[in-house]
């Protein structure tokens, strides 16, 4: 079957959702989850507004899917989010046994990446950078506002 949807247009996707995020005066940062080329989960960060440190647009992501789906495993499903995973994201990926992560910029601070790539499942694979100045982008324009 031919796909009419790419990488990008689920990328997009959880753009919509970052700026969502950014409008509500959280960190933007946005995810959707994917199952045969069709969205099941949508989230953006809302640590903020649910006064909740997990509240992270993947931990959100995976609870809406996994209840999509009436059952804790993600498998053949990919995660698009417009930044990399932390390692508390990373760790529930892992054990929701996430088929494939797709992220756009690199946090290379807080990413999962900085304790290696054994925090996902052995199973999951991994594409990076895509939309990567978009998402940079979003993120120094919303921090350069809350700064001034």
């Amino acid at each position: 079957m031919l796909s009419i949807y790419t990488d990008e247009y689920f990328m997009n996707e959880a753009f919509r959702e970052a700026e969502k995020a950014a409008s509500e005066g959280e960190v933007p940062v946005g995810a959707v989850v994917v199952s045969r080329q069709r969205i099941i989960a949508r989230a953006h960060n809302m640590t903020e507004q649910l006064k909740d440190v997990t509240a992270h647009a993947e931990m959100l992501a995976i609870t809406a899917a996994a209840n999509y789906l009436n059952g804790k495993y993600l498998e053949e499903c990919t995660l698009y989010v417009t930044l990399e995973p932390c390692a508390m994201c990373a760790g529930a990926l892992h054990h929701a046994h996430i088929s494939a992560v797709v992220y756009a910029a690199s946090d290379e601070k807080r990413g999962y990446s900085r304790y290696g790539d054994s925090l996902l499942h052995p199973r999951t694979t991994v594409q990076k950078g895509l939309m990567a100045g978009r998402s940079v982008q979003l993120l120094q324009s919303f921090f350069r506002e809350k700064r001034s």
